[in-house]
């Protein structure tokens, strides 16, 4: 996709505290997230495989469902779950803590941002990686082939400045309905009952580590197309994810540490240092990478 991120990463940060409009979320429907995590990326079961496997089973987090009015579903916490029979139904994302960023050129502000977003350059510390997630790879391709409104056109039309959606050819590999498949990105959590506490402290933004490695263990013992779960696999990435401790987690509870309330004024010199210093990995920078004109992110 030909799109222009410098100085955005729109799609990477919950920027609604800087809009004079209220923002749609972009995975919004029938069934409301649990959670108020804007732009959550939904991870295939590879893709979470991968991440615990580089020692990133600290960096997802799960999101569950309201339940649709002709979906299945299973009573957690007071709550009617989407489900598949009565098994909740979920995806994962990358956990977005509140970091100071300075997107669209404005000042640095307390907003929620990916975990893998350099907050200085706005680039992604993964991008050149094997983690990094299709989702974010052809984005936003999926968006175009439904014909929805896309994150740079949100930003185009709420905060102006320079155009970001260059192109409106979505990526010929691009496949909507495979991304949302069973056992790839959307999965089912086996025994409700194990949820009971789980859900309020999701929709309070609580989890526990052991409530996030939960999910991660279920959707690394997924498969495409089935709601079987691999037990002894699904124990094996519980239990990795769990004891994870990467950058990523560690600066999470630094900025968790210094954040004020989302929207306000962020008095940080250098923000990129508090995960470089954990052992985040270096972004190159704008001119390393195109020019003006160019949007690779």
């Amino acid at each position: 996709m030909d799109v222009n991120c410098e100085g955005c990463a729109g799609c990477c940060i919950d920027w609604r505290p800087l809009a004079d409009v209220p923002l749609s979320g972009e995975h919004g429907g029938e069934r409301p997230p649990i959670d108020d995590t804007y732009n959550l990326v939904p991870l295939r079961s590879g893709e979470a495989r991968s991440l615990v496997d580089a020692g990133y089973g600290d960096a997802m987090t799960p999101r569950l469902f309201e339940a649709g009015p002709d979906d299945d579903s299973v009573r957690v916490d007071g709550v009617a779950l989407a489900a598949i029979g009565n098994r909740p139904v979920f995806y994962l994302g990358l956990r977005k803590p509140t970091k100071a960023v300075a997107p669209f050129d404005g000042e640095r502000r307390w907003l929620p941002a990916c975990c893998f977003l350099d907050p200085e350059t706005l680039q992604c510390r993964i991008h050149d990686s094997e983690l990094y997630p299709n989702t974010c790879r052809v984005y936003p391709g999926y968006n175009l082939q439904l014909e929805r409104e896309t994150e740079c056109e949100r930003v185009e039309t709420a905060i102006g400045g320079p155009k970001r959606l260059l192109d409106s050819t979505p990526p010929a590999d691009v496949d909507p309905t495979f991304s949302a498949a069973v056992g790839t990105t959307v999965f089912v959590y086996p025994d409700p009952d194990e949820l009971s506490g789980v859900v309020s402290r999701l929709a309070a933004a609580e989890l526990t580590d052991d409530d996030r490695a939960r999910f991660v263990g279920v959707a690394c013992g997924s498969s495409p197309g089935t709601i079987e779960i691999n037990e002894a696999a699904a124990d094996r990435y519980r239990d990795r994810a769990a004891s994870a401790d990467s950058w990523v987690g560690r600066s999470i509870q630094l900025w968790a540490d210094r954040a004020d309330s989302h929207g306000s004024t962020a008095a940080i010199d250098d923000p990129g240092a508090i995960e470089t210093v954990e052992g985040a990995p270096e972004t190159p920078g704008w001119d390393a990478v195109h020019s003006p004109d160019d949007g690779s992110p």
